[in-house]
């Protein structure tokens, strides 16, 4: 873990990025997507800031950034948090790392609230985010489909404790 050196990541590190997220894509249980996008499309989808990758060397091992949970301008403190980790790196560690950057750099932003929807079978990410200090908040049934099958998704948050105090 020493030489893992965490990043911004920009366009140009799409193609490593995507990788690391198709393999999300196929465990078929990180996401409802079924493809990745185009750079284009995912750069809107989130935020410009707080997009970060672990490397090792010139190896993308994971990314993570966050995404609005919406437009109205009363949500600007509040944001939802995605971190992929590669398959060979799951487990180790990386995740964590990840994580704990992006709080950091959400609190920097002034984001007071952190959110997840996760599927109950994602059991690593589950303990993940129970570790960072996220609370489950609640469960919604049947909030999607996936491949023609209903999938639940499990809610956490996570209040900053410096952010929004006031």
């Amino acid at each position: 873990m020493d030489n893992i050196r965490l990043r911004s990541f920009k366009s140009s590190d799409w193609p490593a990025v995507s990788k690391i997220y198709k393999e999300g894509i196929a465990t078929g249980f990180a996401t409802f997507e079924k493809e990745v996008p185009s750079f284009e499309n995912w750069d809107k989808a989130h935020l410009p800031s707080c997009r970060i990758l672990a490397e090792e060397g010139a190896r993308v091992m994971g990314w993570a950034a966050l995404s609005p949970v919406s437009s109205r301008c009363v949500y600007g403190g509040v944001a939802e948090i995605s971190v992929y980790v590669g398959k060979e790196h799951r487990g180790s560690g990386i995740g964590k790392l990840l994580m704990t950057e992006l709080i950091h750099l959400s609190e920097k932003e002034g984001i007071w609230t952190l959110q997840s929807g996760i599927f109950p079978e994602n059991t690593g990410s589950i303990r993940l985010h129970e570790n960072m200090g996220f609370r489950r908040i609640g469960h919604r049934e049947r909030v999607g489909k996936l491949d023609g099958v209903w999938k639940d998704n499990v809610i956490f948050e996570r209040r900053s404790k410096v952010v929004g105090m006031n």
